[in-house]
């Protein structure tokens, strides 16, 4: 399914084919006359439901209103959008935090504009008749993981913070295209994955109701997917950077108070567009992932340096940062929406 794959270690810069990105971006002039700035925005995978707000923002002409003609790409995976966004390929990205923190830690030049995720949808996932409903429950189990990724990195934390030893589980290196056949197979008890992901689809494959293990729930929280910028355009254009953000946070906002024509607006997106009663029930469980204690009642988008400093010493303990910098080395404070 919607695999976001984070290799760890020297990666090789394999870039993502987009349209012309960073200081090339042209304009365009709206039905009503007004000049649009054009501009890509490259998901971190293939458009699911997390994805409702950019296209409904679309429909809504919320991007129109900020002087912006949006086209919105299909990902292969946030490490790879990182890669892109950092070179120029596209203008913006979005992506998940460990991935532009990985990238960081590496050299690659690009910055978090605001994370619109920032409760963490990592959970341990298992059909209900498998009776796996508290941390407890996992003890002699095996569960489904991808070596070198998030969600397997982070996994011996949240074991760790609810009493649980690492050899109480086994974790079955799966490709992550694979998790969700180990699971419906019964090779595994469960997977690692993303609540606003792959439950909803294996559910809707198997017919059978899924449960939920949230890492957030269970002692353990750090950001996910949002939106991020190369330095170059954020030195070259900040104003667009601005106008941007501010687009995507109304873009959120809107799609919360309508999320059924939001998930409608997807039509067509893609030809690997998820059943529409997967989409709903993965934007339906967006939306409970948009604030920390910190932000909740503000707009969407708007961060912490205390939650940015929380999520890079969960990704330092976890060995996905070898050498943790300060909150502004990843997150840029001066286009950042103020809360």
């Amino acid at each position: 399914m919607h695999a976001r794959r984070l290799l760890i270690g020297a990666v090789p810069l394999v870039l993502v084919v987009t349209a012309c990105g960073g200081n090339d971006a042209s304009t365009t002039t709206s039905d009503s006359g007004k000049k649009l700035d054009r501009v890509t925005l490259t998901l971190n995978w293939y458009p699911y439901g997390e994805h409702a707000p950019f296209y409904y923002g679309k429909q809504q002409k919320i991007f129109e209103k900020h002087g912006i003609d949006l086209d919105v790409r299909a990902g292969q995976g946030s490490q790879k959008t990182v890669q892109a966004t950092a070179a120029g390929q596209t203008d913006f990205g979005w992506a998940d935090t460990p991935a532009l923190l990985a990238g960081v830690d590496q050299g690659v030049k690009v910055k978090s504009l605001g994370v619109f995720l920032q409760t963490t949808p990592a959970s341990v996932q298992s059909f209900d008749a498998k009776g796996i409903a508290a941390p407890a429950d996992l003890k002699g189990r095996t569960i489904a993981g991808t070596a070198g990724d998030a969600l397997s990195k982070t996994f011996p934390i949240f074991l760790k913070k609810n009493g649980i030893g690492e050899s109480d589980v086994k974790v079955q290196n799966t490709d992550p295209a694979g998790k969700i056949a180990a699971v419906i197979s019964g090779k595994t008890d469960g997977l690692l994955g993303y609540a606003s992901d792959q439950g909803p689809t294996m559910q809707d494959k198997a017919k059978k109701p899924v449960s939920y293990l949230r890492f957030s729930e269970h002692g353990l929280n750090f950001y996910s997917n949002g939106l991020l910028a190369g330095q170059k355009i954020l030195a070259a254009k900040p104003e667009l950077a601005r106008r941007m953000v501010q687009a995507v946070s109304e873009a959120w906002a809107a799609a919360a108070k309508e999320p059924g024509p939001a998930v409608a607006a997807m039509e067509g997106a893609s030809e690997q567009l998820p059943p529409k009663t997967v989409l709903s029930e993965q934007f339906a469980t967006t939306l409970t992932l948009l604030h920390t204690e910190a932000t909740e009642g503000k707009a969407p988008g708007v961060n912490t340096e205390a939650d940015w400093q929380q999520t890079i010493d969960v990704f330092a303990e976890a060995g996905m940062v070898a050498s943790p910098k300060a909150v502004a080395d990843y997150w840029d404070t001066k286009t950042a929406l103020k809360g």
